[in-house]
């Protein structure tokens, strides 16, 4: 059974954790820009991060047959430097046709303070100016109701598409308010602040599969990129067919991201994808 990852933070990974993947069936993955566990300081920090996720991260992962897609965006934990974000954000479309840059992804809210709010705005209005998809992050733990409220808030004030729209790291007591206003959701698989594996596959008994994606995030905390499989694993222990178990963790993710006209699933020899890399690096 082939799967997609749809959120995966590769440059907090090693090779054999692209190796392990391939040999499980996994053919594609997506990797949001993500805070490095520390505040950067400079727009060319982010610059340069925008380059490894876009031009290097591909490389490694076709080495392993893996095609490798990513987004760029200034995450809501580094929102409250204004004038840095904005900086970024001058900066970003440059690498909107990049050719496996999906979107804007993933902002979104932390704490929900004014400043991660007016980011998240502009981050939205940016990608609805140059028709990017967008990837939301919904705060950890106790700030998740209320920032998921104001981010649905937010997404009601713009001419978003919920059809283009994906919220992330939803639980049981966000799920239906996000669905009911038509976006898609994700399932967080992460052993500390998100999601288990068993506890997204309740979900997706209890709520259904549509408009609906599953990840394993993996970056550099206690995470580990194989709580997907260990998902589909207990999704098929259930009794769920392979075709429902396709439908999950293959056609949703493809049908999200394939209305990216970039995200295609061909095979891609690794020279092919660093003959492309400069003919790029200066849009």
């Amino acid at each position: 059974m082939q799967i997609i990852q749809p959120h995966y933070h590769g440059i907090a990974r090693t090779a054999q954790d692209y190796e392990r993947m391939a040999m499980s069936g996994v053919v594609a993955v997506a990797e949001p820009a993500f805070w490095a566990g520390f505040d950067r300081l400079y727009p060319e920090t982010f610059i340069d991060y925008f380059r490894q996720i876009s031009e290097f991260e591909p490389t490694r992962a076709a080495q392993y047959g893996i095609r490798h897609f990513c987004w760029v965006a200034v995450n809501p934990k580094e929102a409250e430097n204004p004038e840095l974000s904005q900086a970024v954000l001058q900066r970003m479309p440059e690498f909107f046709d990049k050719p496996n840059v999906l979107g804007v992804g993933e902002t979104g809210l932390h704490k929900s303070t004014r400043s991660e709010c007016e980011i998240m705005q502009a981050q939205i209005e940016l990608a609805l100016e140059y028709d990017q998809l967008i990837l939301i992050h919904t705060p950890h733990l106790g700030d998740k109701l209320h920032g998921t409220k104001r981010v649905l808030e937010i997404l009601k004030g713009l001419p978003v598409n919920p059809d283009r729209v994906w919220i992330d790291h939803v639980e049981e007591h966000t799920l239906r308010m996000i669905k009911d206003a038509g976006y898609w959701l994700g399932f967080t698989l992460y052993p500390v602040t998100k999601c288990s594996p068993k506890r997204a596959v309740d979900m997706l008994e209890r709520y259904g599969f549509e408009r609906t994606l599953v990840n394993s995030s993996a970056d550099w905390g206690p995470s580990d990129p194989f709580t997907l499989q260990e998902c589909v694993l207990e999704f098929r222990r259930r009794g769920h067919s392979i075709q429902e178990g396709i439908e999950v963790f293959y056609n949703n993710p493809a049908r999200f991201l394939g209305q990216n006209p970039k995200f295609d699933l061909l095979p891609i020899r690794l020279e092919a994808i660093q003959e492309e890399q400069p003919a790029t690096a200066g849009r």
